[in-house]
């Protein structure tokens, strides 16, 4: 005979069997990994104007330096690394889209230009491009028929 479990019965046996997840722990070190990030780009850009470039230059070339830094760290293998422990912390816009487009295409560097990294260069950045730039046309059309009614 098969003994049937409540779904209460089995909420609480879930809740007892699975690992406690250290929260605080997580957050912290995210907050402080992404931290370092955003610390880094500011250093980078008072560096680049110290060097008497201009301000918009420099805010430029701190752009290209941390995509840079994330497309390497992510050949070396290195950023998966940070990732796992940092989690949030690494997906600041530009080091995680860096990321998020250089993974798939080292990884698929093997099957050929266009049909390996051509072809799923965008498989995890695609997504994120596409709704991007439909959510910035629909909130632009928002605003150009506001202006009319307001």
């Amino acid at each position: 005979m098969i003994n049937m479990m409540s779904k209460e019965e089995y909420s609480r046996l879930v809740k007892e069997k699975s690992p406690k997840s250290p929260t605080l722990k997580n957050c912290t070190f995210a907050f402080v990994v992404g931290g370092l990030i955003c610390s880094l780009g500011e250093v980078l850009t008072k560096v680049y104007t110290s060097l008497s470039l201009p301000e918009e230059e420099a805010k430029t070339l701190t752009s290209v330096s941390l995509i840079f830094l994330g497309v390497l760290l992510t050949a070396l293998g290195v950023f998966d690394n940070i990732a796992k422990r940092a989690g949030a912390g690494t997906l600041l816009p530009i080091t995680g889209f860096a990321n998020a487009v250089s993974s798939p295409a080292i990884e698929f560097k093997s099957e050929g230009f266009i049909l390996g990294v051509g072809a799923k260069m965008f498989t995890i950045a695609g997504p994120v491009i596409v709704y991007g730039v439909s959510a910035s046309v629909v909130y632009g059309l928002i605003y150009y028929f506001c202006q009319f009614v307001f």
